[in-house]
C-alpha cells in the first residue's frame, strides 16, 4: 500500500495541472489581500456613521470559495487525467486491486487539500490582520484568533470536502469537462436558485447547500437550520455518496 500511495502522490505532484491550481490559489489569496487593503484605507477615510456600514474586510470571503473550486479541480484532475490520457489501463494493471487504487488516491487527494486549505485558509486570516491591524469591527473581521479558529477549521474541512468532492465525481463521470459543470452547480448555480424557494424552504433547502456549511459547522451564525453537529453529517454525506458512487462507477465499469 505505501509503494501506492507514493506512486499517486507523485502522479499528482508531476502534473503541470497541479502547479496551475496551487498558482491560481496564491493568486487569489493576492487578490484579497488587495481587496482587503482597499476596503480599509477607504474604511479610514470615512465618517464614523458610514465606517459602521462597512463590512468586515477579510481576504478569506474571496480566497475560500475560488479555494474551494479549484481543490474541486485538484481532485477531478487526479483521476480524469487518467482517463483522458488512457493511463488508467495501465494504472490498473499495476494495481490490480481496485479498492486499493481508490483508497489510495482518497489519501493524497485528501492530504493534499488538508495542506493547501490550511495554507490559504491561515494565509488569509494573516493577511486580513496585517491590513486590519488593531482597527475594531465592523472592518475587523475578528478580534482574536481563538474567535477566528472555528471559522477557520470549518473552512479548512469545506476545502477537503471539494478535494473529496471532485474525486468523487471524476471517479463517477470520467470527464473534467463533466466535473467541473457538476462543482459550478454545486458551488455557484444551485444555492443561488435555493434563493428563489418560497420560505422557509428557501432557508431550508441552502443550509444544506455546499457553501453554507462551513458557517453552520463552526457555528459562527446563531439560528441556522442546521447544527454544527448536523452540518459535519451534511458535509460527511457528500463525501460517502461522492466516493461511493465513484467507487461503484471504478468496481463495475471498464477502464
Amino acid at each position: 500500500m505505501t509503494d501506492v500511495l507514493n506512486s499517486e502522490w507523485l502522479k499528482l505532484r508531476s502534473v503541470r495541472s497541479t502547479t496551475y491550481i496551487l498558482v491560481a490559489i496564491a493568486v487569489s489569496l493576492l487578490g484579497g489581500a488587495l481587496v482587503s487593503y482597499l476596503m480599509t484605507a477607504d474604511w479610514d477615510t470615512s465618517p464614523p456613521d458610514l465606517q459602521q456600514k462597512f463590512g468586515a474586510a477579510d481576504p478569506g470571503v474571496m480566497v475560500i470559495p475560488f479555494t474551494q473550486f479549484c481543490l474541486g479541480v485538484l481532485g477531478a484532475l487526479a483521476i480524469t487525467s487518467e482517463y483522458g490520457s488512457g493511463m488508467i489501463r495501465t494504472a490498473l494493471v499495476s494495481v490490480p486491486q481496485r479498492k486499493a487504487y481508490l483508497l489510495a488516491k482518497t489519501v493524497v487527494v485528501a492530504s493534499a487539500s488538508l495542506v493547501v486549505g490550511l495554507a490559504a485558509t491561515f494565509l488569509a486570516y494573516q493577511a486580513g490582520e496585517l491590513i486590519t491591524g488593531d482597527r475594531p469591527a465592523p472592518i475587523s473581521a475578528y478580534t482574536s484568533f481563538t474567535e477566528a479558529l472555528p471559522i477557520l477549521l470549518a473552512n479548512t474541512a469545506s476545502l477537503v470536502l471539494l478535494g473529496l468532492l471532485g474525486l468523487g465525481l471524476g471517479f463517477l463521470l470520467r470527464s473534467t469537462a463533466g466535473v467541473l459543470v457538476s462543482l459550478c452547480a454545486l458551488l455557484f448555480v444551485l444555492p443561488s436558485l435555493t434563493l428563489i424557494l418560497p420560505a422557509p424552504w428557501n432557508e431550508r433547502v441552502y443550509s444544506v447547500m455546499v457553501p453554507s456549511l462551513a458557517p453552520q459547522l463552526s457555528g459562527e451564525v446563531s439560528g441556522t437550520p442546521l447544527s454544527p453537529v448536523q452540518a459535519g453529517l451534511v458535509m460527511v454525506a457528500y463525501v460517502v455518496l461522492a466516493l461511493g458512487a465513484g467507487a461503484v462507477a471504478l468496481l463495475r465499469r471498464d477502464a
